[in-house]
This record gives structure tokens, sequence and C-alpha cells, in this order.
């Protein structure tokens, strides 16, 4: 009997793999990664963690699919959402919640385990692609969005304490004007941060997967092609805090901005239970468009994803044939860089 298109591991999902319209380069960006961290748990190999460590460095170390999905990615009964929302965050928000790239659930009592948002990126990109090996780097674009999860990712750790996290706060803030005025919050930027890391350093040990992000080694494909890098929450906070730590700011830049959005969602939640992302993201947009949060080039991530395992990534193009199963490539439309790799390397299947 002929394989059907599919991706390996992913037998529950609410995506139908057969049909061409579920390898747009919007789905295949998020199931092809889910699939490529089944198959590394597969092989008994752990994704690479990007956290934060006690001094609020960036440390690696590595976490088990398991632990990333909240479940045996071998299980029967797990179930792959893609573009779900992930409910248990909903009650920390006023309005509805964003939808996030991957919700794990489990079939048998429909619980969500885990939300991850995923960015398949490749290595390297425009910035790093002319430097040596072991300094290339991907470039990542950050939604809004994941920064709402990112905020539920936090306050989640005081939904039973607000009164802790109000310790945090000074009065000084209460009495804000207008937090829509750039030059009323540029003042308060650095002490924003400094309560961020005071925050962080009491979650140290409650850190949560919270971004995906697999790495796809190219000019066509080298050897070793594949590795995933998952970020802890208190990890990825430090691509934008890091912008405006220990700087003097003048202006309100993605990065700067993310810093006053994730601030005031943590700080609302203190006092009232529950923040308004919408709110605080279409009228604290600074003169900027709020079509994404942030980006940042292969430049800035290179430091923090500095590995053997990005020099060279774990799983060889000759896997490939493995993941992607049943013909399902023939099913890709080739719109972004790595997609088109694949499509144009039918050799290899």
């Amino acid at each position: 009997m002929k394989e059907k298109p599919g991706l390996y591991g992913i037998k529950n999902s609410n995506r139908d793999f057969t049909q061409k319209s579920s390898w747009g380069k919007n789905q295949f960006n998020s199931s092809f990664p889910a699939s490529l961290s089944a198959y590394l748990s597969s092989k008994n190999l752990d994704n690479n963690y990007i956290k934060l460590n006690n001094d609020l460095k960036i440390e690696h170390k590595t976490i088990t699919t398991k632990d990333l999905f909240g479940i045996d990615p071998k299980d029967d009964n797990i179930f792959y959402a893609f573009e779900s929302s992930h409910n248990p965050f909903q009650q920390f928000v006023i309005g509805t919640l964003p939808r996030v790239d991957l919700v794990i659930q489990d079939k048998r009592t429909g619980n969500c385990l885990n939300g991850i948002e995923i960015k398949l990126t490749a290595l390297p990109d425009n910035t790093t692609c002319n430097l040596s090996e072991n300094n290339y780097g991907s470039e990542i674009v950050i939604r809004p969005d994941t920064i709402v999860y990112l905020a539920c990712s936090i306050v989640e750790n005081f939904k039973t304490r607000q009164t802790d996290l109000q310790k945090y706060f000074p009065q000084k803030f209460n009495k804000i004007k207008d937090w829509t005025e750039i030059d009323s919050i540029i003042p308060y930027i650095n002490e924003m941060i400094t309560i961020l890391d005071k925050i962080s350093l009491e979650l140290i040990s409650f850190q949560k997967p919270i971004v995906m992000q697999p790495i796809g080694k190219s000019p066509r494909l080298a050897e070793n092609c594949l590795d995933v890098f998952v970020w802890s929450d208190l990890g990825f906070m430090q691509l934008f805090l890091d912008a405006g730590r220990n700087k003097k700011i003048t202006k309100i830049n993605r990065q700067i901005r993310t810093i006053v959005w994730l601030f005031k969602m943590i700080f609302e939640f203190s006092k009232d239970g529950q923040f308004n992302h919408h709110k605080i993201i279409d009228e604290l947009s600074y003169n900027t468009k709020n079509d994404k949060a942030f980006a940042v080039s292969g430049i800035v991530t290179h430091p923090y994803m500095q590995s053997d395992n990005l020099t060279k990534p774990r799983i060889t193009k000759d896997e490939l044939k493995n993941i992607i199963i049943g013909g399902g490539q023939n099913l890709l439309s080739p719109e972004r860089r790595f997609d088109a790799i694949i499509y144009n390397s039918p050799e290899l299947f």
C-alpha cells in the first residue's frame, strides 16, 4: 500500500497532509519543525535549550521533546493543534487570546499541554553569509502575539499570588499619566529592565519553553543541515532586554517598545489579575507599525545560539526523507528560501 504524504510522528492533527493546502509556506513553517523535534526524539537526541542562569546570562542546556511538548511524541494520544489558542492562558487576558503556532493537546482529555511559537529559520542569513561557518547566524522575526504569550508564561507563576508580584513595581509607575507619550516613557526604560531582571531571578527555576527555532543550513543543503533550538521564556526575553541594558535610551525602537509592552502587561496583571494586550499593543505604538514586535539579524542571534550544533547541525540532508514522507515534498509550494531548497532537491527523496 502506497504511503500517504505526511510528516514523521504527526498522526493526529488539525491538518490533512494529503492535501496540498497543508503544505503552504505558513503551514510548513510550523508542521515541519514539530515533526523534526519528534524525529530527534526517535533518535534519542534532545533539543538545544537556550535558558537564563542565576547570573542572568544565557546558558545552553538540552530539553527532551517530551518535556517540550508535555507528552511523549510517541504517545498515541498526542494531538498537534496548529494555529490554535493555548486555552490555559485565556484567564490572564481581557478579550480574545491570540493563536500560537502549535498547541500540544492530550486526545484523552482535550487538555492543552503546551503552546509553542515556531520560527523556522535559514542559516546563514544575509548579515552572516560572508562570514566563516562558525559565525553563521539566523534572522528571527517576532510577532506581537509572541509577547502576549511571553507575558502569560510569566504571570502564570503569580496567578495565586498577585501581591508577590506587586512588590516589584514602585508607586511611581501608577503616576505615569500618558503611556502613549514617548517622552513620558523613556526616563523609565532602564528601571523597567531592572524590574524585569528581578522578576526573572525569582523565576529561574520555573523557566518554560516558549519559542522553538529549527535551523536549516544552506546554501543548497549542507551535509549536516537541520537542528532544533528552543528558547525558554526568560532566555527569549534577553533578545530584547539586552537592546536596552546599560544603555542611555534616547528613542523607542521596536526592541525597546517590546520591553514597554511586556512590562505594561505584567504591571497590569499585578494590579488587576488580567491585562488588555489589544489596548497595550494598539496604543503603545510609538510611531512604529505593529505588524511585528521586532526582528534581529543573525549577527545578533549568533552569540545566544553559538554552539557546535549551530556550526554542525546533527540531522543530515539524507534524513529528510525520514521526516517528509510519502512524497510530501512534491506538495510543497516553494515560496521561501528553505522550502525551495527542499523542493529543488528531489535527489534526496
